[in-house]
């Protein structure tokens, strides 16, 4: 243990450990814009500047451990002089049109100038505007830029993308795209990591939720929405309700208070997809073709925008299930437009997702019979459909919960888990043991594949089932750095499985890029165990279950894997890597 003195508080903390961290231990705070914790741990900003007693010049927080017999002050005169002065200067080169920034209220540096009473900047004004596609999902705003590197650090460290880079010297120095590429020509798999780690609003997702008040302003319009699992978890972050508070049934009457026709769940096609996709992997497992490669789920399109950039041979490897999203998409423009009686072009569709990628995936076409046009419309993140609750003046203490409507209503608790790394996994070996067996399994017989937190076995959980005398070697993984890790593993044939999942998002999407922001903070798993919670007390908890996903199969699909199944709910990756090219290295 080492001995200090931090603002008259005698502590005592383990060697090694930063000041920042003893001071935070003992109820301190200290400051910081650049500071990530294990990612980013530069002292680029200088916010977190502190006073050693004895030495002249200020020290920073983040990067210097403590010693023993310290005296620090982290809010003297000088460094409260130093401080201010520093962000003042980041404010002479920042966009400070709080009012029209999507991160007003929740910015680190719009609060730390605030708490320093920071009301006029004594410095000359230099901005800097770089042209960028607003059409992008991905929206670079480099005149908010403050130079943190947080995104350099997470790409780089956490996802292993390097999409982002320093460019410029000196006062021009600046974060660009690597390579002096373009975003469209980079390799970037739209996780979104970038926005929820940037400390102010320089990185964010394009906004759509203009889409979705003109269609529901349109009389020709049906809107249709549905809503992610993941989304249950986090919406209520932001407007101050408690988990156990923001239900699905209650983002079911906001949504129809802001005037949607129709509004369901998305657990309902994950449903759906466990059928597909599980009946696909038993059938693939069974005639041999995954001896020399796992099969690949294929529910992430930050994974498939990877997968296919980075490592295209594997793309033959990969489910030809649709994700949920575009199932549900799929089924809206056919069986339920059928079901109401209408053209297709009248339903107007739209995706609640805690994602970015989700955004680019929907621009994927549907060709089935006479129809062309898109599985999904328009999607929205999480953010943005609390954005439209408060615009529509909606309170939340005034929300209440109704069902989503039918006939694509029932969804069981392998569709929820979906939201969480190692769901798509555990609910899929439900469903593939019943396939084989004619016979359920324990519910919870396969949750050896849930991951247990940040960096356990470096994002991946391996896991082995026997049924009868079959077995069946399983891995899911979280996060695109631990992903090349493992996929490079394969290759080498230092491991082999039959079955892997993958979410590019650090715990899956309940930490995806389009969820609410806390500075600082990883939620991902506190939301997952809330996702096996819901999972743990559902009525249902097998896909093969849901009543609802089998009467359409009666009514319209015939069965899983069938030809129409196959039209409908299934894709050609190789196709949609000629067709749209994502960060395909030919």
């Amino acid at each position: 243990m080492v001995n200090l003195i931090i603002d008259g508080k005698h502590i005592s903390v383990k060697e090694n450990t930063t000041i920042m961290k003893a001071a935070d231990q003992n109820g301190i705070t200290i400051p910081s814009l650049c500071y990530l914790k294990g990612i980013n741990e530069i002292a680029a900003c200088r916010v977190c500047v502190v006073e050693l007693e004895g030495k002249e010049r200020l020290i920073t927080a983040c990067n210097n451990v403590a010693e023993e017999g310290m005296v620090v002050y982290t809010n003297s005169p000088k460094v409260r002089n130093h401080r201010r002065n520093t962000v003042e200067l980041i404010l002479s080169q920042h966009d400070c049109l709080c009012v029209t920034c999507m991160r007003s209220g929740n910015c680190s540096l719009q609060k730390i100038a605030n708490d320093l009473d920071i009301l006029e900047i004594p410095f000359k004004r230099e901005l800097e505007y770089q042209p960028w596609n607003k059409n992008f999902p991905l929206i670079r705003d480099s005149a908010k830029c403050i130079k943190c590197m947080r995104c350099i650090q997470v790409c780089d460290r956490v996802q292993s993308l390097n999409i982002w880079d320093l460019e410029g010297t000196g006062s021009r120095t600046t974060v660009n795209v690597a390579g002096h590429k373009t975003i469209e020509e980079s390799d970037c798999s739209l996780c979104g990591q970038c926005v929820t780690h940037c400390p102010v609003g320089a990185l964010r997702e394009r906004s759509d939720t203009g889409k979705v008040w003109k269609a529901l302003a349109d009389k020709d319009k049906i809107v249709v929405a549905q809503v992610a699992p993941a989304v249950r978890t986090s919406w209520g972050e932001q407007i101050g309700l408690a988990p156990e508070e923001a239900t699905i049934g209650k983002i079911m009457d906001a949504l129809k208070r802001m005037g949607v026709d129709y509004a369901f769940d998305t657990v309902f096609s994950a449903d759906l997809t466990i059928m597909e996709e599980g009946h696909e992997f038993v059938e693939r497992f069974t005639n041999g073709e995954l001896k020399d490669r796992p099969m690949f789920t294929s529910c992430c399109p930050g994974w498939l925008r990877f997968i296919k950039g980075q490592f295209p041979y594997l793309v033959k490897y990969l489910s030809t299930a649709k994700s949920p999203q575009q199932m549900f998409g799929a089924a809206m423009k056919t069986y339920f437009a059928q079901k109401l009686g209408v053209s297709p072009d009248k339903i107007f569709t739209v995706s609640v997702m805690p994602c970015l990628a989700k955004k680019a995936e929907s621009e994927m076409e549907l060709f089935y019979e006479e129809y062309a046009g898109h599985d999904i419309d328009v999607v929205i993140t999480t953010r943005e459909l609390v954005k439209m609750i408060r615009s529509a003046h909606i309170r939340p203490d005034t929300l209440v919960d109704i069902e989503s409507d039918r006939p694509m209503q029932d969804g069981t608790g392998a569709g929820v888990i979906f939201g969480a790394t190692g769901g798509v996994m555990e609910a899929a070996l439900r469903s593939a043991y019943y396939i084989i067996k004619k016979e359920n399994p324990p519910a919870d017989a396969f949750k050896a594949v849930r991951s247990q937190g940040f960096n356990e076995n470096n994002g991946v959980q391996e896991a082995e089932f026997k049924i009868d005398d079959i077995t069946v070697r399983t891995a899911a993984v979280s996060g695109l750095g631990n992903t090349r890790a493992l996929l490079n593993k394969i290759e080498s044939g230092e491991v082999h499985y039959d079955f892997v999942e993958v979410m590019a998002c650090p715990g899956g999407c309940v930490g995806g890029g389009g969820q609410p922001i806390h500075d600082g903070q990883e939620l991902a798993f506190e939301r997952g165990k809330n996702l096996y919670y819901l999972d743990e007390n559902a009525n249902i908890r097998f896909s093969h279950e849901n009543q609802d996903v089998l009467k359409m199969y009666e009514e319209y699909f015939e069965k899983p894997v069938s030809h129409k199944a196959h039209m409908l709910l299934h894709t050609d990756h190789q196709d949609s890597m000629d067709r749209y090219g994502i960060g395909y290295k030919k």
